[in-house]
């Protein structure tokens, strides 16, 4: 039984308008939940301490935005096991991201599922729409009975706490472990960020959790993912099952993609020499000379790894990625729809599935 610590000190205690008189919060940080994906420092959910964020916007003199986007919270997850007929979720987010192309249900939406035998089923995504400091919504179950929860957190907003509400007599308990315990790290663009995704579950990084029953990382910066050295060396660092590298889209140039793309590569490859590691060039079918020269460059860090005996080494390029959609799977001939995301996770997928 979890201590309910509203009671002996009162910045614990949840103001809500949820009329519910029998509901009770709880706090994602404490357990039986568990959080995945994310760190909680200095007051607020982020994917990096924020000195690395700073340093890697050191790396190049252009000005980057990694730090200011690290503690968007892209790929956070949060699971548990309750009978509670009802779950209502009350997140305080300092900011929510708003654009004209890419859904609010998106961008700083949470997803819910259920876990079942056939694997984990949609069934609600909480939508922050007049956001002061928190926001807050509920769904009611027919009738109550022990399910296991999965929460996705929004990919292109930030959260500072995140209750959750269940009936004050409901069971609460731990999540089954993943299957793939060790996360597999992503790093990459907006696209691997989850741009422009209609919900939180829809981005390839979160397929693949469910479809691999995997723990991950995602490391996407929205236009920042320019393979700086401080991240290569951040990740190297990373207790891993696979690595998905895909920032090809935010490189400067083809030729700051050749400067960086095989030393990551390297980097990552001697801490973990025996992880599989997944290189990715950007989702799209038809590509102009630029485009192809840097998919030339990507696959040149693949020929030369083979060559030089790696065997757990794949490469992926932009046909691969969008075979089940063609060029109907973007918003804007960059970020993918949830077809597109759906083809990425097929194609990543697949190969995953082969060799972890």
């Amino acid at each position: 039984m979890m201590s309910d610590f509203s009671k002996i000190d009162s910045n614990f205690k949840v103001d809500t308008q949820i009329e519910k008189e029998d509901i009770r919060f709880y706090n994602v940080r404490q357990e039986p939940f568990a959080v995945y994906g994310l760190l909680y420092l200095d007051g607020r959910f982020r994917r990096l301490p924020e000195d690395v964020a700073k340093q890697a916007e050191a790396d190049f003199e252009q000005w980057g935005g990694v730090h200011r986007l690290h503690d968007c919270t892209a790929g956070g997850r949060v699971r548990f096991k309750t009978d509670s007929p009802y779950i209502a979720i009350h997140a305080k987010m300092p900011f929510v991201g708003r654009m004209n192309h890419f859904a609010l249900t998106g961008s700083a939406g949470f997803d819910m599922y259920v876990r079942e035998e056939e694997g984990d089923r949609y069934v609600k995504t909480f939508v922050p729409y007049d956001l002061e400091d928190h926001y807050e919504s509920i769904h009611e179950f027919s009738k109550g009975t022990m399910r296991e929860i999965l929460i996705h957190f929004p990919p292109y907003s930030a959260v500072s706490d995140l209750h959750i509400g269940l009936q004050e007599s409901a069971t609460v308990e731990a999540a089954s472990p993943y299957r793939v315990q060790k996360p597999i790290v992503y790093y990459g663009s907006s696209i691997t960020q989850g741009g422009c995704a209609s919900r939180p579950g829809n981005i390839y990084t979160n397929i693949l959790s469910r479809r691999l029953d995997a723990d991950h990382v995602n490391l996407g910066f929205s236009g920042n993912g320019k393979g700086e050295p401080t991240m290569a060396a951040y990740i190297a660092d990373l207790d891993m099952s696979a690595f998905v590298l895909d920032y090809d889209h935010n490189a400067f140039d083809p030729e700051h993609l050749q400067k960086t793309h095989e030393p990551f590569f390297k980097a990552v490859r001697e801490k973990h020499p025996d992880i599989p590691v997944v290189m990715c060039t950007r989702p799209k079918i038809y590509l102009d000379k630029l485009e192809i020269r840097r998919r030339e460059i990507v696959h040149e860090t693949y020929e030369r790894a083979l060559a030089n005996g790696d065997k757990n080494v794949y490469f992926l390029d932009g046909n691969d990625l969008m075979a089940l959609c063609g060029n109907e799977g973007t918003v804007d001939n960059c970020h993918p729809t949830d077809f597109g995301f759906y083809s990425m996770a097929k194609a990543i997928g697949d190969v995953l599935e082969k060799v972890l």
